[in-house]
């Protein structure tokens, strides 16, 4: 009795940490990527003061991570504060931000240019809870092509399936089609008497 009481305690301190630590990771996570957000929002903004943005960009990153980087370490290095220029720039909208991804997860997004792909692969991921290793090896396999690929070979299955003169004539358009050549076929022989005679030169009567 005393072992299965001091399992339940135990068990029931083990959920209390687990839990603090999951409110601390998302705390901490959704600071994070505000943090780097608005680092990227400024970047953006003093790069647009630039005369020459590419040129001038690209020295005001190596500058401030020279500066940055011995104070708060390589999290501020010249790769990084890029890909926080590119956060902003691919999420301008700050709400849009997804906090359930990891900074790791956005660093990978972000070698992805095309919108679809990205909002693909974000909402696979929060609604399969992947880590970033399990997002890395879904975008490695190509999986939003293979989707796309997939749902190709589906509509083309349900146009070939449409085109089937048997579900033409089962669903009724085909007798449509068919009523429609038999009234042209069965006028009146009058008009196309009149038709013959107009065509051979003679006036009708």
């Amino acid at each position: 009795m005393m072992e299965i009481s001091e399992d339940s305690l135990f068990q029931s301190v083990k959920e209390i940490i687990r839990q603090s630590r999951e409110k601390v990771f998302r705390i901490t996570n959704s600071t994070l990527l505000l943090t780097y957000w608005q680092i990227g929002k400024l970047i953006v903004e003093d790069e647009q003061q630039g005369k020459e943005r590419a040129a001038y960009g690209k020295y005001t990153l190596k500058n401030l991570s020279r500066k940055l980087s011995p104070e708060y370490g390589k999290g501020f290095d010249y790769t990084n504060l890029s890909n926080m220029r590119k956060f902003y720039l691919t999420f301008p909208i700050l709400d849009a931000m997804r906090q359930e991804l990891s900074w790791t997860h956005y660093r990978l997004l972000l070698k992805i240019d095309i919108p679809k792909k990205i909002n693909y692969y974000i909402e696979e991921s929060i609604q399969n809870n992947w880590s970033s290793r399990d997002l890395k090896r879904q975008i490695n396999s190509l999986a939003y092509e293979r989707v796309l690929e997939h749902k190709k070979s589906l509509i083309e299955n349900i146009r070939s399936i449409i085109q089937d003169p048997y579900i033409f004539e089962f669903s009724g358009f085909l007798p449509k089609k068919q009523s429609l050549c038999q009234q042209i076929l069965t006028l009146p022989s009058k008009r196309r008497g009149i038709k013959r005679n107009h065509r051979s030169g003679q006036t009708p009567l």
